[in-house]
């Protein structure tokens, strides 16, 4: 028999959201459960198994999970330590967020098909679980609820990754933004995910459609082209941040993504605002 846990019965008064933590028991779920209100949770530390209707999955620390209204899971613990993070959302905050940010659409809580789910490093599981803690000790109303959501939503769309991109790949894509990865090529990216460059640019043709080098050159030619516009940095430098000293390959690259040369992308976007005379 399923179980549904109405948000009347767990948001008191004009709470919005409810965070919860708990340290799940091995013992394997009875039944399913499902919801009337939308749900994000994370395993916080150790391993759970997923139950959902047709499949069961292993989840590990960093693993964070966008539940909708209707979708019947349960939560187990594999081992000790099993700590899971959750927080009980009001349906009527998500249509809200979506009404106002139509960018959301797809995305999320708002996706279509399958549960959306993403994995955190630990920086950003520390940043999460801060954010947590600020929520909890708020009132838990419209504006907290968005304080938290927002940032957190936008972070996670603004790459607008498939969402059935495994999460290794979508978090090494994430971190090969940084100048410290991309300037080692793309065996900088694929050393972040741990696994063989066959098997990463497989994946990477499949989901994305390119391969590691193109993604690389790509967040190069990104980085070069607001470093073009926001400082004086000469082009040579530029260049060697992206991780190419070779001015001919980085000038080919750059015309083939944007059109001009680098100065002449320079000379035609770079405007002086904070000290204009």
């Amino acid at each position: 028999m399923l179980f549904t846990l109405k948000h009347s019965d767990i948001l008191n008064g004009n709470a919005q959201v409810h965070l919860a933590r708990a340290t799940l028991t091995p013992t394997r779920p009875k039944a399913l459960h499902d919801h009337d209100f939308f749900e994000l949770f994370w395993v916080q530390n150790g391993k759970v198994r997923h139950h959902l209707q047709d499949r069961a999955e292993t989840l590990t620390e960093g693993d964070l999970i966008f539940m909708r209204p209707g979708q019947p899971h349960a939560l187990q613990g594999r081992g000790e330590h099993a700590l899971i993070v959750s927080i009980s959302i009001h349906p009527g905050t998500i249509k809200a967020l979506v009404k106002r940010h139509p960018g959301l659409c797809g995305h999320l809580f708002w996706a279509k098909g399958p549960i959306a789910q993403t994995h955190r490093n630990i920086r950003q599981l520390a940043a999460l679980n801060h954010a947590a803690v600020q929520l909890e000790q708020s009132d838990c109303g419209s504006l907290a609820a968005e304080g938290f959501l927002l940032p957190l939503c936008a972070e996670l769309t603004a790459d607008n990754f498939p969402p059935d991109m495994p999460g290794w790949l979508t978090e090494a894509c994430r971190a090969a933004k940084d100048p410290a990865t991309f300037r080692d090529g793309a065996a900088g990216l694929v050393a972040l995910t741990g696994k063989a460059h066959p098997h990463v640019s497989r994946m990477m043709r499949k989901h994305l459609g390119i391969t590691p080098s193109d993604y690389v050159n790509q967040q190069r030619m990104a980085f070069a082209a607001r470093a073009l516009i926001t400082d004086a940095e000469p082009v040579g430098q530029i260049a060697a941040d992206c991780g190419l000293p070779n001015m001919s390959h980085f000038h080919k690259l750059f015309r083939a993504a944007y059109g001009h040369t680098p100065l002449q992308y320079r000379q035609k976007y770079q405007r002086q605002i904070i000290q204009p005379v």
